[in-house]
């Protein structure tokens, strides 16, 4: 099975594409989609969904894994990174994939065993379970590898994770 995971955001969209087989993954791409805001938000989006489009049609992935969003302080930036992650789902969606989506808990609970797990112990164990010479970077592009990764030990439950 081939997992891209995505980690939503309006300046930089990580992404990291897994394969996952026999309880094992192999890494095929990972890295980020950025935008500046010398563009509009309307650009940026587009940015975002055309680019998402082309890695989507290149790696053909045959499921799609989204952290759900959080934030408990700025409403604004909430609203930000929700119309990035639109953009992202629809784009999913329009390509006939398979879309799951995870909360924090979760993601950590499966990459690194503790649900309170800091963002540099996601970063290693990212590291560890990928084989991987170096921590990914940016950190969004992290984020996503540990999103598939999550996806990829969840996938034996089946639609429960999928988004109906």
């Amino acid at each position: 099975m081939r997992i891209i995971g995505i980690d939503p955001g309006i300046a930089i969209m990580g992404y990291g594409i897994l394969d996952y087989a026999y309880n094992r993954f192999s890494v095929v791409n990972y890295g980020a989609i950025i935008t500046t805001n010398k563009e509009s938000m309307p650009k940026r989006l587009e940015i975002l969904y055309n680019s998402l489009w082309d890695i989507l049609n290149e790696y053909k992935p045959d499921a799609v894994a989204f952290e759900e969003l959080f934030f408990n302080q700025n409403a604004k930036t909430a609203i930000i990174v929700g119309q990035a992650r639109g953009a992202a789902v629809l784009c999913a969606q329009k390509s006939g994939i398979d879309i799951y989506e995870y909360t924090p808990l979760q993601v950590k609970q499966a990459v690194v065993g503790y649900g309170r797990a800091e963002k540099k112990q996601i970063q290693q164990m990212v590291k560890m379970i990928l084989n991987l010479k170096e921590i990914p970077k940016p950190d969004d592009t992290a984020d996503a590898l540990a999103i598939a990764i999550c996806h990829g030990h969840s996938s034996h439950m089946g639609d429960m994770f999928r988004i109906k």
